[in-house]
């Protein structure tokens, strides 16, 4: 960038995280790139080390959680629609908006910097009506922020229908709230959470795990290299702590990456067999098991037309789905996820269903789970596979098994979390999980 395309009370070195935020935000809206893959691929993000890193992180993260405010805040201003050419300009002012009502940048940063920004990216021509939007909104943004309807300005409209049809308005609003908020961290470890929790900062929920309430790099944590512990929701877990007695037990883990039920049902005396797909992903959870010192037979096939040598006690399959359930983890499923990929998702899920079926020993269990939402990738799929399988019946869960969450127990006797379960306490991940018994003839 020339010296004299600079705003003079902005110092180059200010552009770069800023660029980097811009670039990662176009991939994921406009190139559906999802996030964690666009943090690795773009150049100027992979670049940026420390507090830069961190800055373009939270900027990206922050404005897809806000975009549907922020993108009311924009056609506020600019009731007259951009030129085609000028698309990257509502990115610009995105990242701009972003810094000056939701983060901690001053004011006066947050506008010379979203300024020169614009003059950055060869959009010269709109560099004062960035300006004047961006002064306008240090003016009046909290003004009118105070008379927007966050839960429904951010949440897409098809998300909002499913989530008031399947839980009413109430639970939708509750469960877009905690959206908005950065989750904390939860780590599962091999023992002793309380210890743990000490030693790292954190506290210790629903029987062990570890959250802390900020989300630091975890490779930086004490334990971490010496596989004393693992990243995992603390919904997550439920699926294994409702399995039972593991000792001896053999698992077949469908759809088994990044591993952390893997390592969970290994941590408790399960020998496993883990499937997975994708030899990418399986390389995340040879990387798991390595740190954590666990052995685990692993299988790079498709779960649909693999042959077991055996069968297995248990089925684990934790299914691919549109992930709804992870939205504050993941904001930019909501911009790369539509009804049709829950329509096809359903599809498969029924496929693995039925395939894992014939896996299980008479009188063996298979855990159905997903981290979805959507009632159409849950309870819908166990109903149809139950009357598909007529030697398949229900293990209701019981609210015994699951202190402190009784009321995520359905009248069905399956598990629905809701990330606004815990909300006190920092929330939980939106899980389906359903346990089903093959009778023994």
């Amino acid at each position: 960038m020339s010296q004299n395309r600079k705003s003079k009370n902005v110092d180059a070195s200010m552009i770069v995280a800023r660029r980097a935020a811009f670039e990662v935000l176009r991939n994921v809206i406009f190139k559906k790139r999802a996030l964690d893959d666009a943090f690795g691929f773009i150049p100027q993000y992979t670049a940026l080390t420390g507090a830069d890193r961190g800055f373009a992180s939270y900027i990206v993260r922050t404005a897809l959680r806000r975009l549907g405010q922020i993108d009311a805040l924009i056609d506020h201003c600019v009731p007259d629609s951009l030129p085609r050419k000028a698309r990257p300009v509502r990115d610009v002012l995105r990242i701009g908006i972003t810094q000056l009502l939701f983060s901690a940048t001053a004011p006066h940063a947050a506008v010379s910097t979203t300024v020169d920004l614009c003059r950055d990216i060869e959009q010269v021509s709109f560099a004062k009506l960035v300006n004047a939007v961006m002064r306008r909104i240090q003016r009046e943004g909290a003004q009118l922020l105070e008379a927007q309807d966050p839960a429904r300005l951010n949440t897409s409209d098809w998300l909002w229908e499913s989530w008031v049809k399947a839980y009413g308005e109430e639970a939708a609003r509750a469960i877009a709230a905690v959206h908005l908020e950065t989750p904390p961290l939860d780590l599962t470890p091999k023992s002793d959470p309380e210890m743990w929790a000490e030693q790292l900062g954190g506290t210790v929920i629903l029987d062990g795990t570890v959250r802390l309430s900020e989300a630091p790099d975890v490779t930086m944590l004490d334990g971490f290299e010496d596989g004393h512990w693992w990243v995992q929701d603390a919904a997550a877990r439920l699926a294994v702590t409702l399995l039972g007695d593991l000792q001896d037990k053999h698992v077949i883990d469908l759809c088994a990456a990044p591993g952390g039920k893997t390592i969970e049902l290994l941590s408790l005396g399960a020998s496993v067999t883990a499937i997975d797909i994708s030899e990418r992903r399986m390389g995340r959870v040879r990387e798991n098991l390595q740190r954590t010192g666990y052995p685990a037979t692993l299988v790079t096939e498709d779960a649909r037309t693999w042959e077991p040598n055996t069968l297995a006690d248990i089925v684990l399959l934790d299914a691919p789905c549109s992930s709804t359930g992870t939205l504050r983890r993941h904001p930019d499923i909501a911009y790369l996820k539509s009804m049709d990929d829950v329509t096809k998702l359903s599809g498969i899920q029924d496929q693995l269903l039925d395939r894992a079926a014939v896996y299980i020993k008479p009188g063996g269990m298979l855990m159905f789970v997903t981290c979805s939402l959507q009632p159409q990738e849950g309870l819908e799929r166990v109903t149809a596979f139950l009357n598909r399988h007529t030697d398949f019946a229900r293990a209701g869960i019981q609210k015994a098994e699951l202190p402190g969450l009784e009321d995520a127990i359905t009248s069905d006797g399956d598990l629905r979390t809701l990330p606004h379960l815990l909300g006190d306490q920092g929330g939980m991940d939106g899980f389906f999980v359903a346990r089903l018994v093959k009778n023994n003839a």
